[in-house]
């Protein structure tokens, strides 16, 4: 008898299909579960539920106007933080795919992992650190805008991947999917900051470290591959998600390097001092003006500062300079029609 020529692939099938991947592999039928139980869809799993909640969310949308390195740039073609997320994503699911690990919930934590960062890039997160009692951090504010702000009730492995993105939080990501992402960011960064780094001026690629040319080739897709297979090979032979000592080394290398040459450059640093200003100040008027910032920020629960950062912190660039633009009137990033202050 001939199969038809279309198969319906439910829920089941798929959660069935997941019995096949990695004994490490985290499945949605042994998910931690939501904070607010609900039925489940029925062609979709838990995990690629999320990834769509996330993927439509107003948090997500708003990545398209975020810087990821250069504030304000002017060119078609310099990476942003949403195109950051989507290259993140990519790089994660070849991970996952290649280490036979949940596809959907990598993605979903990929997808999801900056969406809590502020305008301006990590300057902008510098700036609200030092506003907060207690430090602010971007991997907080995202798992805070899908629980509080933009409720989106997502399973625990999400939220908990979303929260450990960064290598710099302890303890890591439950989950293997989570380490995946981790891994997935630090490659797309370095990489697409390199090109975009080049096509600045910044950085001509004979300038890149010995050992970066040696080990990662040129610049671009071939450094993705390298990096992508420096994690999949030692990661089997480990059994864990990890990647090969010497390749690690050489990542570290080629970070520093884009620290001291790109990231801290003087030419980004005059950009910086501004950016830092702008949020300060909005900051500042917002805390005398609350009554300014809009429903969706009060949460109730919350004191008025955090109330004000959720603003803020939520803000695009474009939408930043904008709204500093109307309540102090400068100019920014060409000659300044008055000073600042």
């Amino acid at each position: 008898m001939t199969p038809p020529a279309i198969q319906l692939r439910d829920r089941g099938a798929r959660e069935a299909a997941e019995q096949q991947l990695s004994p490490i592999a985290t499945r949605s039928t042994e998910s931690r579960g939501r904070v607010e139980p609900e039925p489940p869809c029925r062609l979709r799993t838990s995990f690629e539920r999320d990834r769509d909640r996330i993927l439509h969310s107003k948090a997500f949308r708003r990545l398209k106007h975020k810087t990821q390195v250069f504030i304000n740039p002017e060119g078609d073609h310099y990476v942003t933080r949403m195109t950051h997320a989507l290259q993140v994503s990519q790089v994660a699911r070849a991970l996952a795919a290649a280490l036979s690990l949940n596809e959907p919930l990598t993605e979903a934590i990929a997808l999801g992992h900056d969406c809590g960062h502020t305008p301006f890039g990590h300057t902008g997160e510098d700036a609200l650190d030092q506003l907060v009692d207690g430090g602010w951090h971007h991997a907080a504010q995202g798992v805070r805008i899908f629980e509080r702000l933009e409720p989106c009730n997502l399973t625990w492995e999400v939220r908990d991947g979303i929260r450990g993105h960064t290598w710099k939080i302890d303890p890591p990501p439950a989950t293997p999917e989570g380490t995946v992402v981790r891994f997935a960011d630090r490659i797309a960064y370095l990489s697409h900051d390199a090109l975009d780094a080049m096509r600045a001026g910044l950085v001509a690629p004979e300038r890149f470290p010995d050992d970066v040319r040696r080990y990662l080739g040129q610049p671009g897709r071939e450094w993705i591959e390298r990096m992508i297979d420096a994690v999949v090979d030692p990661s089997v032979a480990a059994g864990e998600v990890t990647m090969d000592p010497r390749l690690l080394e050489v990542m570290g290398e080629l970070r520093d390097f884009m620290f001291r040459e790109v990231y801290l450059s003087p030419e980004n640093e005059a950009h910086k001092s501004a950016a830092v200003q702008v949020i300060r100040q909005l900051v500042e008027y917002h805390l005398e003006y609350p009554q300014e910032v809009p429903e969706s920020y009060r949460d109730a629960d919350a004191d008025l500062t955090t109330r004000v950062v959720d603003y803020v912190a939520g803000m695009t660039d474009r939408y930043a300079l904008a709204r500093h633009d109307e309540l102090f009137r400068p100019v920014l990033f060409d000659e300044p029609r008055r000073t600042l202050g």
